[in-house]
């Protein structure tokens, strides 16, 4: 049976179980078998297996006891890489060891995987944690033939809890309660969101009935053994939102934001009341002063008047020339009165105050255009195994993002939906000029989902930013296919807020 083993590797094997679409499942498409076979003038001589957990796209992370016989026979021992989905398993390179802390580390060619994410903790005692691997107590209860060993499937799980920091030998260590067995070894602990804590290495004797305990290299260590390896990796100290939560969390987010606009919106009503108040009294008092003004005004003339045409008489008597200009005086002071007189300020001046102080009802949010600077918010995002950073845009007219995406309009906010050749993420992009937000929607998806999601791109033809509505339409319709082929929620979502840049 061992003998066909090499010439089974890299053949067409089948391909891997679905897996439930949940951040463990998406964290066990990073773990594989990790199998050894010995040979020795020919004949197959050894055969061992262990798991592992990519730590990049082509390089896994291992105990050093997996693979203890390629480091001290590595002309005779061959290192193979099962993933757990796909159709083919490939060759392994050994390129560090480390047998003081357990672990190893193994290149490999072929078709990239998902590489897991270290969590730094602290994780507390009693805390629920998973472990991934394939322990061989089930291969043996199901294994058929020798293929089996080398046939992609899904890692199995189980779950325990957290008991605490140990030291191993001079190593940290964590000591657990999910179970696991041989072939575990060198697999991932996870918290709930399937980030790492943790290397299953080793676990205690149950002579007498005494309880299992698992230990796992901890994350400490891996991360120092990464690090004198010279091999980057990722890290996120966010602490884990389950999906249930976040919903929660955005939910009462959202009900909160709009108390707070509906509050501000109240706010800004009064201070606009009170200042339309003031302006009212302000303008009633200047028009009052004025209107007085005004009617003292025609009043003196009207006396004036009277006095020009009263002396205008007594010179007419008199038969003096100056009579009729003196008639004209008066005539005029008389008439100037009266014009003046009905020339005062009248009317309340209420309407025309709250006239000009309204906004106007249909005023619009600005709309933003131009260079952006957006930063993570992560009260409102669900931030599992990325490590975002801030994100420039360039937005303009059309939905054209940097001068080359296209973005197409859904309401009152825009999209675009990224399928990358390499990776096992799918991202739909989304800009709310308007409310100058910016989000990202991750689906970590299975090997067959993101081949779907690549044969639905390559139906996509618009690369670069069009003017067309045609274009933009058909760009619309092409993204809408890819969309229903998205599970119902993504597993991370990360929210941006946007402003002017500097």
């Amino acid at each position: 049976m061992i003998a066909r083993l090499l010439v089974l590797f890299g053949m067409l094997l089948g391909f891997a179980a679905p897996a439930r679409a949940d951040d463990i499942s998406a964290a066990g498409r990073g773990v594989v078998r990790v199998v050894t076979i010995a040979s020795a003038e020919g004949q197959i001589v050894g055969f061992g297996h262990g798991s592992g957990l990519a730590v990049a796209p082509n390089r896994i992370v291992t105990n050093a006891h997996v693979v203890e016989l390629a480091a001290r026979y590595p002309d005779n021992v061959v290192i193979g890489i099962v993933p757990s989905e796909g159709a083919k398993s490939y060759r392994g390179r050994l390129i560090a060891y480390d047998a003081q802390r357990d672990l190893a580390l193994i290149e490999f060619v072929g078709e990239p995987l998902p590489a897991l994410t270290l969590f730094p903790g602290p994780v507390n005692d009693g805390e629920s944690v998973i472990a991934l691997g394939y322990p061989g107590n089930v291969d043996l209860a199901t294994a058929q033939s020798a293929a089996d060993y080398i046939r992609p499937l899904s890692p199995v799980r189980s779950q325990g809890g957290f008991a605490g920091r140990r030291s191993l030998s001079g190593v940290d260590v964590l000591l657990h309660t999910a179970s696991i067995a041989r072939g575990n070894s060198g697999g991932p602990l996870l918290d709930l969101c399937g980030r790492v804590i943790g290397v299953n290495s080793a676990i205690t004797r149950t002579e007498d009935g005494d309880s299992s305990f698992g230990f796992a290299i901890a994350d400490t260590e891996l991360a120092s053994f990464l690090r004198e390896a010279k091999q980057p990796y990722a890290t996120t100290g966010t602490p884990c939102t389950s999906l249930e939560q976040r919903l929660r969390l955005d939910k009462e987010s959202a009900a909160q934001r709009a108390e707070d606009a509906a509050q501000a919106a109240r706010d800004a009503a009064d201070r606009t009341a009170a200042e339309r108040t003031v302006a009212i009294e302000r303008a009633r008092a200047d028009q009052a002063f004025v209107r007085e003004n005004f009617i003292g005004g025609a009043t003196l003339l009207l006396v004036l008047g009277s006095l020009g045409l009263s002396g205008a008489g007594l010179l007419a008597q008199r038969g003096d020339r100056r009579a009729r200009s003196a008639l004209a005086a008066g005539a005029a002071l008389m008439l100037a009165g009266v014009v003046l007189f009905f020339a005062r300020p009248r009317g309340d001046v209420a309407m025309r105050v709250a006239a000009a102080t309204t906004p106007p009802a249909a005023a619009q949010t600005a709309i933003a255009y131009g260079k952006m600077a957006c930063r993570i918010v992560p009260e409102r995002s669900r931030i599992n195994l990325s490590s975002p950073g801030d994100v420039a845009l360039d937005w303009g007219k059309d939905g054209c993002m940097n001068g080359r995406t296209q973005y197409v309009e859904n309401g009152s906010h825009w999209e675009r939906i990224l399928v990358p050749a390499q990776e096992q993420t799918v991202s739909v992009l989304d800009y709310r000029p308007a409310e100058r937000t910016y989000t990202e929607s991750r689906y970590l998806l299975g090997s067959a989902a993101m081949d779907k999601a690549r044969r639905l791109r390559g139906a996509v033809t618009i690369k670069a930013c069009s003017a067309s509505e045609a274009d933009r339409q058909k760009l619309a319709e092409q993204q809408a296919a890819i969309r229903d082929a998205l599970p119902a929620q993504p597993d991370e979502w990360l929210v941006y807020d946007c402003k002017a840049a500097r």
